[in-house]
């Protein structure tokens, strides 16, 4: 609607040294333009980690705009890519899903100009888009989505951040937002279980950091239980944080200050 592109977010501040490219086409179907947020340091000495972040919205709305937590991302050193992606009303599953992997594959086939290292690269997001990075990471050389984008190479993340995201939307077939996302596939098991990330999990799946609200009134808390389990049966290396009586997001300054002490302890391991 006419209302909601009026409304306006605070521009991302980013450290001295950092260049930023807003609006930068990384994959266009059909007539849509798929647009990142890039800050980047083109002066490290040594190529940079770099973060995709990708907002929530059940698949049906959100914007890039409205995301700009980055602070400890650059503090450490970091590169940003902050993605939009192709919602519902545009084009259901799994377009949202080919438009991640375009992105990471984007940053691939950049990475000199951005002086980003890939070998540490970051998937990062909350509720859909927690579903979002889970997906992008857990296909690492999985081409069955990377129908609008081609790389000829490995493809693998460093680690995902998953908050609060959907992981078995077989579960999920009562909620609104998910039935509408997979549209005419919303009865198709073979389908569902092949955008769900709890059914890509396997030996050589990243390494996996999960956050949830333990009474999360729209995406259940079972949700990341049922994939840390599953990492868990994969010897995958993963941490589960619980958030008590957290709700979908929206936590307290404290819960989000452990959150991050907890996240960056967890990336540091990984030598990240």
């Amino acid at each position: 609607s006419l209302f909601s592109q009026e409304q306006t977010f605070k521009p991302v501040s980013f450290p001295e040294g950092y260049t930023s490219q807003l609006d930068v086409i990384y994959t266009q179907v059909n007539g849509w333009d798929g647009r990142m947020d890039l800050y980047f340091n083109p002066k490290s000495s040594t190529p940079t980690p770099v973060v995709i972040n990708i907002h929530g919205g059940g698949w049906n709305h959100g914007e890039k705009e409205s995301q700009s937590g980055f602070g400890s991302f650059f503090k450490n050193g970091y590169a940003v890519a902050n993605i939009e992606y192709r919602l519902v009303h545009v084009a259901p599953a799994p377009a949202a899903i080919e438009d991640v992997r375009c992105a990471l594959i984007y940053l691939y086939k950049n990475a000199k100009t951005l002086n980003i290292d890939t070998n540490k690269i970051v998937v990062m997001g909350g509720s859909s888009g927690g579903h979002l990075a889970l997906m992008t990471g857990l296909l690492g050389n999985d081409r069955r989505f990377d129908t609008n984008c081609y790389f000829d190479g490995d493809i693998k993340v460093a680690a995902i951040i998953d908050k609060y995201g959907v992981s078995n939307l077989l579960l999920l077939s009562y909620w609104k937002s998910a039935k509408n996302w997979l549209g005419t596939n919303y009865n198709n098991k073979n389908f569902i279980e092949s955008v769900s990330p709890v059914f890509h999990v396997s030996a050589t799946s990243p390494p996996i950091f999960i956050v949830h609200g333990d009474e999360d009134p729209t995406v259940p808390y079972s949700q990341s239980e049922e994939l840390y389990k599953k990492l868990k049966d994969y010897n995958i290396t993963t941490e589960f944080l619980p958030i008590p009586g957290g709700k979908h997001g929206k936590f307290s300054t404290e819960e989000n200050a452990l959150i991050s002490k907890k996240m960056w302890l967890f990336l540091k391991d990984l030598g990240l």
